[in-house]
């Protein structure tokens, strides 16, 4: 079944050639991508999480799982592969679960992330991911993902009109930070925007400081699941669909588009495999990453560029094992500074699923999926996210059939 999967073009690299293609800047770069990924993609797990009425300690355990398991599928991938490919864990995902907590168990959503790994490991031993990847439209899967995230681009409003005090230098650094690229390249906006906002905390007297007074290792919560056709239902066809699609789509073209070959089934089944051992202590499903991969890569030589992404991975597996401190840290954080950040790092992914939505076929579809995904109403207990995806590709099948047929004439031709 694993026969077809992608074979590495290079030999693995030892020691030596691992050393003798390092350097500060690939350190640099690797290091600038996992912080991206441990500010503002961690608060928005923070927000589902406290929404979810999950303790600190399972809180915690999460974290560890997307950065301790994914960092050693980086450190493997990167090295198997010499490429780098830096995996975490599905920001649409973790939104998605969000509404999934307002009636589901903890253990039936753990349930559903079991059976997403389940289901990416079969999609990537069979070959059977890049027609998944073909057949589904993306400017519905789209609309639905703009559905799920536009509460985040509220929540930015609301950040203001709660503590203009902090979320505003927030805001404004992020946008002189964005209006300048020369300065955006040296601090990255969201870190910039992270910077300031623990400054304000701090000298407005909003943050506790006890977090920082021990250092203690994780006790990873072990989950057991609970099966639930509610759930699997729900969550386990948008979870594959916004890894695959979404997630997978955009950090395969982020990768080709600096000259790199992404080996597609050997990158589903690591995503599998990460999901399977991440569901284990409770924390999302795993996938490849867009915005890291384009951090990793956007500078230095092509061929040298792995030893950044195994930098990532180093990173993140230490961080992973100190997820206690890290996550009571964050917890201790004012609420605005957190709806702030994480609001943030969704923008310009929101910004990016309308225009991908609206912008040329599948447009009714992808509104329809968009109407039925804000409205978050649920049927026979199944979230509206999966009612959203059904609605808008029924609506396109009856009403914008040509668009079907336009998309698959390229498809017939290869």
């Amino acid at each position: 079944m694993f026969s077809h999967l992608e074979r590495p073009a290079l030999a693995r690299a030892g020691w030596r050639q691992l050393l003798a293609d390092f350097s500060p800047l690939y350190a640099a770069n690797g290091f600038i991508g996992f912080m991206f990924a441990a500010t503002a993609p961690v608060a928005i797990i923070l927000s589902v999480g406290v929404g979810g009425d999950l303790s600190e300690a399972e809180l915690s355990s999460w974290i560890f799982g997307v950065f301790f398991i994914n960092g050693l599928v980086t450190i493997l991938m990167c090295w198997l592969y010499r490429q780098p490919l830096a995996f975490f864990w599905t920001i649409p995902g973790t939104v998605l679960v969000g509404p999934a907590l307002a009636h589901l168990s903890f253990p039936q959503v753990i349930g559903a992330f079991y059976a997403t790994g389940l289901l990416m490991l079969l999609l990537g031993a069979t070959g059977w991911v890049k027609r998944v990847m073909r057949s589904v439209p993306m400017p519905i899967v789209m609309g639905m993902v703009a559905g799920v995230f536009l509460r985040f681009g509220l929540d930015l409003v609301r950040s203001l009109q709660q503590d203009i005090g902090i979320a505003g230098p927030m805001v404004l650094v992020f946008i002189v930070l964005t209006m300048r690229p020369a300065l955006g390249r040296r601090l990255p906006p969201l870190i910039g925007a992270l910077l300031v906002g623990a400054v304000a905390s701090v000298l407005l007297g909003r943050f506790n400081s006890h977090a920082l007074e021990s250092l203690q290792l994780v006790q990873p919560v072990l989950q057991l699941p609970q099966w639930s056709w509610a759930a699997m239902v729900e969550l386990v066809v948008p979870l594959t669909i916004t890894v695959l699609v979404v997630q997978n789509g955009q950090g395969i073209a982020v990768l080709k588009a600096v000259g790199h070959e992404p080996p597609v089934d050997s990158i589903t089944v690591a995503c599998g495999a990460g999901a399977l051992l991440s569901a284990v202590v409770g924390s999302v499903s795993t996938c490849l990453t867009g915005p890291t991969n384009a951090i990793i890569t956007a500078s230095g030589e092509r061929s040298r560029h792995y030893s950044a992404g195994v930098t990532t991975g180093v990173v993140a597996v230490m961080i992973g094992l100190l997820s206690p401190a890290f996550t009571s840290l964050m917890l201790q954080a004012p609420k605005a500074f957190i709806m702030a950040l994480a609001s943030l790092a969704m923008l310009r992914v929101l910004q990016a699923a309308f225009i991908a939505s609206f912008k040329d076929k599948f447009t009714l579809g992808a509104l329809v999926a968009f109407l039925v995904t804000v409205a978050d109403l649920s049927l026979a207990n199944i979230g509206a996210a999966f009612g959203g995806l059904v609605a808008g590709m029924t609506v396109s099948w009856l009403l914008e059939r040509r668009d079907f047929v336009a998309a698959a004439a390229p498809a017939a031709r290869k």
